[in-house]
């Protein structure tokens, strides 16, 4: 019984020491207060839903745009492929291909079916994001405004990542290698080291821009630029880590019966509810910065009840007593006096 105390106060003891463990304990207890596994959970059940026909929507719309440059649309879907794991990649490589070579015949069925599964993906991601951030306590807006706004942050997200993913295969392909053979280190050993290392950090710049949006822009209310900008540096390192983690963790679950059956869809299931779990654990380390950290609005006082005070005696009060007294006195007085007069 005496342990819970002296552990309690241990933990008090280097929260107060060290500033980054109570930051981090702060933010754990953000994360468990607003439910945070739940809308993990909840943001892998739409972004399976709508991954599919968002893929085919959107490579579509780039194989019509980029129709003159197939090599850098390869070079595109590459990208998007060493952005996932192994085994992910293969599964959604074919879906990327038909949404390719069928460009032309994505219609207006396909495109508002994508429409409708990633409003709802935007709409989950949003809410979670701005409940870690402590904004769910505003009243919402009108369903026209909100749907609008879901619109337009689900398109800017679209853009935020075909241009990352565009750079980093501009750069790791198309730039890179021709500017080392124009520098005449096309063939110097160290400069295929150097050209591996721009590739990584390019890549690395652009998931740190696409996590930039999604902690400035999306969350509801705006946020401040410097918590978003340190929370996307971790996101942009911290996917590096689960990815390679994930190819490891995928390699072992499609070597077991259920794997070899079911190993993709478990593997995508698995991929999006870690980094959805690792998006929100951030967003809340980031709202519970000192910066960020707002004084709790004083409590509002019960009102006030006005009750009349009624008092019921068994007995006379004081002033009947007195009463009574007094009127003994002058009786007894009076009738003295008429004694004393009667003789």
């Amino acid at each position: 019984m005496t342990q819970q105390p002296k552990s309690a106060s241990r933990l008090a003891r280097l929260r107060s020491r060290h500033a980054w463990l109570d930051h981090l304990v702060r933010a754990g207890e953000r994360y468990t207060e607003t439910h945070g596994t739940h809308y993990a959970a909840a943001i892998t059940y739409f972004s399976v839903l709508a991954l599919v026909p968002l893929l085919m929507v959107a490579f579509a719309s780039v194989a019509l745009v980029l129709a003159s440059n197939p090599a850098l649309l390869a070079r595109l879907k590459a990208e998007i492929g060493k952005a996932l794991p192994a085994g992910l990649a293969q599964t959604l490589s074919p879906v990327i291909d038909q949404a390719i070579t069928s460009a032309t015949t994505v219609g207006a069925i396909g495109l508002l079916f994508a429409l409708v599964t990633g409003l709802g993906w935007m709409t989950n991601f949003r809410d979670a994001l701005s409940v870690q951030w402590g904004q769910g306590r505003h009243p919402p807006t009108s369903y026209l405004r909100r749907l609008g706004s879901d619109l337009a942050s689900l398109i800017g997200l679209g853009l935020a990542i075909v241009v990352s993913f565009g750079l980093t295969a501009f750069v790791d392909g198309g730039f890179a290698g021709p500017m080392l053979g124009y520098l005449g280190l096309g063939d110097a050993g160290w400069a295929g080291w150097l050209l591996e290392l721009l590739a990584v950090v390019f890549g690395l710049v652009s998931s740190w821009l696409v996590f930039l949006w999604v902690f400035a822009r999306l969350p509801r209310e705006p946020v401040t630029w410097r918590s978003a900008i340190r929370a996307a540096v971790g996101a942009a390192v911290g996917l590096e880590v689960i990815k390679r983690v994930m190819v490891v963790y995928l390699a072992k679950v499609i070597e077991t019966p259920a794997g070899a059956a079911f190993g993709p869809i478990l593997g995508l299931l698995i991929f999006i509810f870690t980094v959805s779990q690792f998006v929100l654990l951030l967003t809340a380390w980031a709202a519970t910065a000192r910066e960020n950290q707002v004084e709790p609005p004083a409590p509002v006082p019960a009102p006030a009840v006005i009750r009349s005070e009624v008092v019921v005696r068994s007995g006379p009060g004081a002033g009947a007593i007195a009463g009574l007294l007094g009127v003994g006195v002058i009786t007894g007085l009076l009738g003295a006096r008429l004694l004393g007069q009667r003789p």
